[in-house]
């Protein structure tokens, strides 16, 4: 059935050299109280008007959420105790970012088409104010830690590619994601450059009791953090309450 919906895809689109269909098996996710992650399945085909060339076809897959700027410090150990020695400003670093290839990115992609569309996960961030070598270090570090959360994927070879014209994959969503507009993009590469690419948005709203608490802690901060506050005295004097009982 999927290969059949992708067939007729193909042939309703406008002729091009190459171009790339492509959809997601879904567009919407929602964040819900017991949220615990997600799988978006990644189908695609591509239409061709003439035969392909002689190099092999290549398609790379990202999945990419809202940016944001972030403060990456780095701690030393100073008399004792451990404190902030160094900083670097990201002006912009994707919530979750996820890149998918049908073959390791060297044979994919070339540095300056990377570099261009900024397709894998260092090219993507971007560091704010003039780049140092010593700067490397800090991506690395954020690249890291964002990789063991799950926020960050490589997954080399994980699109798979019949007859070099209908390619899927899958990509894992964490339980920990931001809410805001993702962006799903889509290239096609021969000898690492771009013949062809296509971009879906996918929607990640928290919802119920989720979502009233986030909105509430945006628009009424007062309000937010009052109710906070009254919640810890309440589940403080819960605890005392309930441990006297104990003891009687």
């Amino acid at each position: 059935m999927l290969r059949a919906f992708l067939i007729l895809l193909t042939l309703t689109l406008p002729a091009h050299a190459e171009e790339v269909v492509a959809g997601l098996s879904q567009s919407r996710i929602s964040i819900s109280t017991n949220f615990d992650g997600s799988e978006i399945l990644i189908f695609g085909a591509v239409k061709r008007d003439a035969p392909p060339g002689t190099s092999p076809l290549q398609v790379l897959i990202t999945v990419e959420g809202p940016s944001e700027p972030l403060t990456v410090r780095k701690k030393a150990k100073r008399f004792g105790i451990w404190v902030n020695t160094d900083r670097v400003e990201v002006t912009g670093a994707p919530s979750f970012y996820a890149v998918a290839t049908t073959a390791p990115l060297s044979d994919t992609i070339t540095d300056n088409q990377d570099l261009q569309h900024r397709i894998s996960i260092p090219r993507a961030i971007q560091l704010g104010g003039e780049r140092f070598p010593g700067d490397v270090a800090f991506e690395e570090a954020l690249i890291r830690i964002r990789e063991d959360a799950g926020l960050y994927q490589t997954n080399i070879g994980a699109v798979s590619l019949e007859e070099g014209t209908l390619f899927s994959t899958t990509v894992r969503l964490p339980a920990n994601l931001h809410e805001g507009d993702y962006r799903a993009r889509f290239f096609l590469t021969r000898n690492g450059v771009v013949v062809d690419q296509h971009s879906t948005d996918i929607d990640v709203q928290k919802v119920g009791l989720e979502r009233f608490l986030f909105r509430l802690s945006r628009e009424n901060p007062l309000i937010y953090g009052l109710m906070s506050l009254a919640i810890a005295i309440f589940a403080g004097w819960a605890a005392s309450a309930a441990f006297r009982a104990l003891r009687v």
